[in-house]
């Protein structure tokens, strides 16, 4: 078999790339300059008029947030990619770069409940319109386009808390406006949306691509045309990333392929388990044959996530009884670390949103979300049986 060094799978690829601040070095070097000594008056303009100059000024760029970034854009098949403060610094910085007053976005209601906050937020106030729909109907993004005003269309899948499904081909299909996706519950391990023609794909990297509980960075991918247009508000908005989260981030883009696949494999393994719990109505997790959007998910993802979700019949007490009788994972409302982590979406996560908000994002009070870390399976099983019993 011929070896193709510019075809590597997505494993590989994530250990080769991102070592152009590197030198010889094997761990990424740590750029913590936040200034750099320019040779000339010349030399100072070229770097401050010149697009992302690494070595000038920390808002203009880094040498290791840029590493970073080559990853990034390296296993999302991405021309290039730009690295922010957080993944809602990613999501603002993307929308006012490429919208104005008087435009129009149209966004699937799945979503965070903060990227919904600042839609109905500061876009409002901005003057940009946003027309909601359900990003799980066929034609829904299409139908709510409006020709010469819609600049964006955004969507995130899997969603946020209930991991309900976008269809990617579609997405990419749309023609006009920039098509977005948030691919933080996936990782680019799990998919790739730019492969289905989608214009953006941004990810809350402080999650599953970091990966340790230790950074907080967010990540957008494309086109370099695309990228270097939110670089040029972006430097002006100032939610860059820090050097030393993109370390951390670019030490867990490393091990990615190998956590995503473990605790892919958990979740699946407890969705199943759960299934057949008395006291659990539903499960939401894409790698299940009941899941609604089941054949969707084997269509356009490699891995089916390390995120899921399920309904407690016993509504908002039990899930407090289950919460409080956990042991081996942790109440906290992240994802994506090496701790499984349990939480409560309607009072954390989503608790910005309204009662009405709640219900129409499928948001109830006896949902719960587990984000899988890396122990052993059958010790988490075993740690969910034990906090389901009712004493």
């Amino acid at each position: 078999m011929s070896h193709d060094p510019d075809r590597l799978k997505p494993a590989s690829a994530a250990i080769r790339a991102g070592r152009r601040a590197s030198g010889p070095s094997l761990a990424p070097a740590l750029w913590a300059s936040s200034v750099w000594e320019s040779e000339s008056m010349d030399d100072a303009h070229r770097r401050a008029t010149g697009m992302r100059a690494d070595q000038f000024y920390g808002r203009y760029s880094n040498p290791t947030v840029r590493s970073f970034e080559d990853v990034i854009a390296e296993l999302e098949g991405a021309q290039d990619a730009m690295a922010f403060g957080s993944g809602m610094g990613a999501i603002a910085s993307t929308v006012l770069a490429l919208c104005s007053a008087g435009d129009h976005i149209v966004a699937a209601k799945q979503l965070y409940a903060g990227t919904l906050a600042f839609l109905r937020g500061p876009c409002a106030r901005f003057g940009i319109d946003v027309t909601l729909v359900d990003g799980t109907v066929p034609g829904a993004f299409e139908a709510a386009i409006l020709p010469s005003r819609t600049m964006m269309v955004l969507a995130e899948t899997p969603s946020n808390p209930r991991l309900e499904l976008c269809d990617l081909d579609e997405l990419g299909s749309i023609m006009g406006p920039f098509t977005v996706v948030d691919s933080t519950f996936a990782t680019p391990i799990g998919q790739q949306p730019l492969a289905h023609g989608v214009d953006l794909v941004l990810h809350s990297a402080t999650k599953g691509i970091a990966g340790h509980n230790d950074a907080t960075i967010g990540v957008i991918a494309g086109e370099k045309e695309l990228i270097d247009a939110v670089w040029a508000y972006g430097v002006l908005h100032g939610a860059m990333a820090s050097p030393f989260d993109a370390l951390n981030a670019l030490r867990g883009a490393r091990t990615l392929a190998v956590r995503t696949a473990h605790q892919s494999a958990t979740a699946r393994r407890l969705g199943e388990w759960l299934e057949q719990h008395p006291a659990v109505g539903s499960v939401h997790y894409p790698g299940l044959a009941s899941h609604p959007q089941h054949d969707l998910a084997q269509r356009q993802m490699r891995q089916f996530g390390t995120v899921l979700a399920f309904e407690l019949t016993g509504g908002r007490s039990a899930v407090a009884g289950l919460l409080d009788r956990i042991q081996l994972a942790k109440r906290a409302t992240s994802l994506g670390g090496p701790e499984t982590l349990v939480c409560h979406p309607m009072t954390t996560t989503h608790a910005s949103l309204t009662t009405d908000e709640q219900a129409d994002t499928g948001v109830t009070e006896g949902l719960v979300r587990v984000s899988l870390g890396l122990e052993d399976p059958g010790d988490i099983i075993a740690d969910f049986y034990q906090a389901l019993e009712v004493s």
